[in-house]
């Protein structure tokens, strides 16, 4: 911890000089103090007659950048200002990004930048990744500090908007002077490592030097290493370098560099540079003898002999990696150095004349440093240039970028061509504007934009899945879940569809599900509507012949009264069928179950009263027996109507407890959201199945037991063949109805419904309906009664 002193050199005719020590810089004083200078002995040029100058430099804004920038240095103009008996003050406007650690307002407060803070750039170079989806580059930069500041910037940036560093190399800079040295090798072989990744983006950040040193090291390998060059504000691609490297390596490079806006008349001022009318710049008469390589002086003796300037040569006629005569992003900063002091000069004189107290005459040499700090901060002026310049309150310029792309001639020639902008004052998500149809890319790639990615996107209807110890740019792809999508590029989660949707094949976006009932447009609904309709119709048609034929004996003989109610109830069992079929609805749910279970216990009540009314009229023929009494219309009318007041109050009981409910399934079927009833209390509907296959079990042993009872028209074997029918349709039922979803559940029960009431209607009246109508002449008393005699 040491600390520096301030020297001031005295030159003497003689060509003799001596440095006197004027002043201290103790890192170690309070803050404030760290600078102590002795005025008095300090000997100035002697223009300025032992004054303390007062400097605006403005010197040829072109010429002076350029040179500065060749050799690497930071360059700053300054604009110093001393009072006797006063601290040492020094305003500073600097045209070059600065090290962040100098730019904090409250160490540095006289310090303004005329270009932006670094920061805004390192969010330019994620923003233009983010552009064209680069997310693997590696990273080339200084060996030095203030590398590892532009590091600890940029990662933490390229980490919050997953974008990964496959590798980032050091360059040292030492490691080429003016020709291939035994560093250079080293770096060749720790550089020859980075040219090997899958990253095709390189992103690069230091002054010439390190740019020497990669051409020098792709000329050496002598392959066509497709790479895209993604360069920071801080490194051109001009060098002081002799050597005419291979540039054609870095074709299509982009660069983001301080925006320019070149002032009128500016290209017209440089074509009319001559160094003989310039007699007084030094400057232009050395950047003239160096470039043209040619000799202001009339007498060479003691110098290698050159040729004679004329002052005819051209600026024009350099080649762009010498000379360019346009404004540059950093001669654009300089030439607003001294604008934006001379506006800062003219505000102070400005509010002194409006000062009446003042005297209106203002004098520079009496102007003390502080003064100038409220004109410097939010200073905003329009330069010759036509556009607005403004310093924000940390005396940084309020400006932008521009995205520059280099292409490279086979003949070491290049140009740059800007194809884009970085507006800092745009709206957010917008700040970048990208042409990229005017980008020209590596000759490799062929015109079609680089990919540099770690592996290739997941495609939709996949999802990223982490590689175990690699970062998380690289991963693998895994198919989407069942029921889940990702309809993007490199998802990192798929997603479950609405409950209204569903997946397609590729599990890449989610399709509506299609509403799915027992319609009657569909061949399946057709096909049951048209049974039901003819059962139905034969029921009536069977119907009606009975009644025409209702005095005969055999419709006589086994209860006329029990024969009507079991076809009504047979017709209203199929015409029950409508109920099941379309949408379903609050009411046709509500009604169709118990309706179904009513009308068919008293169909099969009906059954079991016919079959009981035979077994007790055979039971009366015999002598003595008292089972006469008990015969009758009441007797068939008891048993239907005990039978089905039983089945009646199991489902007035279900209707009030917990009554069926229309509802859509969205799950249980895929791509399908089904309409249908739920039976509200499922132990309640197989109780009113249960009841009627306890009355189809009763009526099928009482007829079985009947079946051979001697006469002409006995019902019960009749019964007995319908009641297998019945009972096999309804326990195949069973497992089929739990096996099936949807529409076709519905199906099922209604097959059972058709087919097991069509079993009783053709077991029961067929033979009879084909003795009425295609044997009438046995359908008399005398036939009956030689059947009995037989």
């Amino acid at each position: 911890m040491a600390g520096f002193d301030v020297t001031n050199w005295v030159m003497f005719p003689n060509q003799s000089f001596v440095r006197v020590k004027i002043g201290r810089l103790d890192l170690q004083a309070p803050p404030g103090k760290e600078l102590i200078i002795q005025d008095e002995s300090i000997v100035w040029h002697r223009t300025f007659n032992q004054v303390l100058p007062i400097s605006v430099v403005m010197t040829s804004v072109a010429l002076v950048t350029e040179e500065k920038r060749k050799e690497g240095k930071p360059f700053a103009v300054m604009i110093v200002f001393h009072v006797q008996k006063e601290r040492f003050l020094t305003k500073q406007l600097t045209y070059d990004c600065l090290d962040s650690r100098i730019t904090d307002r409250r160490l540095y407060h006289s310090l303004y930048q005329m270009v932006p803070n670094d920061v805004h750039e390192y969010n330019g170079l994620v923003k233009l990744l983010l552009h064209f989806k680069w997310t693997w580059i590696s990273v080339f930069t200084m060996k030095y500090k203030i590398g590892e500041i532009f590091l600890e910037a940029l990662i933490p940036q390229l980490t919050l908007n997953y974008i990964c560093v496959d590798f980032i190399h050091r360059i040292l800079p030492l490691a080429y002077i003016d020709g291939m040295s035994d560093l250079l090798f080293i770096e060749f072989n720790k550089i020859s490592i980075v040219m090997t990744t899958k990253a095709n983006v390189f992103v690069v950040y230091g002054k010439s030097v390190v740019m020497d040193i990669l051409t020098v090291y792709l000329q050496m390998a002598q392959l066509p290493i497709g790479k895209v060059w993604l360069v920071t504000s801080h490194w051109d691609f001009k060098t002081t370098n002799e050597k005419r490297w291979n540039m054609s390596n870095l074709q299509g490079a982009l660069s983001i560099s301080l925006h320019s806006n070149e002032p009128l008349g500016f290209r017209t001022f440089l074509q009319s540079l001559n160094p003989f009318e310039e007699q007084q710049n030094d400057l232009i008469k050395d950047f003239w003898e160096k470039t043209f390589n040619c000799s202001l002086k009339n007498n060479n003796v003691g110098e290698d002999l050159k040729k004679r300037c004329t002052g005819e040569e051209k600026l024009e006629s350099l080649p762009l990696q010498i000379f360019e005569m346009s404004m540059t992003g950093s001669s654009y900063a300089v030439y607003n150095v001294p604008h934006s002091v001379a506006h800062a000069l003219h505000a102070i004189y400005q509010s002194r004349f409006k000062q009446k107290s003042q005297v209106a005459r203002v004098h520079l040499k009496n102007l003390h440093p502080w003064q100038l700090h409220p004109f410097l901060r939010n200073l905003t002026f329009n330069n010759s240039a036509g556009k607005t310049v403004q310093l924000n309150d940390n005396g940084e310029l309020m400006a932008g970028f521009d995205v520059t792309n280099w292409v490279m001639f086979p003949n070491q020639s290049f140009v740059r061509v800007k194809i884009g902008r970085l507006d800092l004052q745009a709206p957010p998500g917008k700040e970048l504007t990208i042409q990229d149809e005017s980008i020209v890319w590596h000759r490799t790639f062929k015109q079609v934009l680089p990919i540099s990615v770690c592996n290739d996107k997941c495609r939709p209807g996949h999802r990223r899945k982490e590689k175990e110890g690699k970062p998380f740019c690289c991963y693998d792809c895994v198919p989407c879940p069942e029921g889940k999508i990702s309809n993007q590029t490199d998802m990192d989660a798929c997603t479950r569809c609405p409950e209204d949707e569903y997946p397609n094949l590729d599990q890449s976006q989610c399709i509506p599900k299609v509403l799915t009932y027992l319609s009657y447009e569909e061949p399946l609904g057709m096909t049951l509507v048209f049974s039901a309709i003819t059962f139905a119709f034969t029921t009536a048609l069977i119907m009606v012949i009975f009644i025409k034929h209702k005095n005969t004996p055999i419709v006589k003989a086994n209860n006329r009264s029990l024969t009507y109610v079991l076809l009504i109830s047979l017709l209203l069992c199929f015409l029950s069928s409508f109920l099941f079929i379309g949408q379903p609805g609050q009411v046709s749910c509500f009604l169709q179950q118990s309706a179904f279970g009513i009308i068919f216990s008293v169909a099969l009540s009906s059954v079991l009263a016919k079959t009981i009314i035979v077994v007790l009229a055979f039971m009366a023929t015999k002598p003595g027996s008292r089972m006469r009494k008990w015969l009758g219309n009441s007797l068939g009318k008891s048993i239907v109507l005990s039978c089905t007041s039983v089945q009646t109050g199991i489902c007035a009981f279900w209707l009030s407890t917990s009554p069926p409910y229309a509802h859509t399934d969205m799950h249980s079927m895929m791509g399908k959201i089904i309409a249908e009833c739920k039976e509200g209390s499922v132990s309640m509907f197989y109780g009113v199945l249960g009841y009627m296959g306890f009355l189809a079990a009763v009526t099928f042993t009482v007829a079985f037991l009947a079946r051979k009872l001697p006469d002409s028209f006995n019902e019960a074997k009749f019964i007995t063949f319908s009641m297998v029918v019945f009972c096999s349709v309804w326990i195949s039922f069973v497992p089929a109805y739990l096996s099936t979803r949807g529409k076709y559940m519905v199906a099922v029960e209604l097959f059972a419904i058709l087919s097991s009431c069509a079993g009783l209607l053709f077991c029961i009246f067929s033979p009879k309906c084909y003795i009425i109508v295609f044997r009438p002449e046995l359908n008399n008393r005398e036939q009956l009664k030689c059947n009995k005699e037989a």
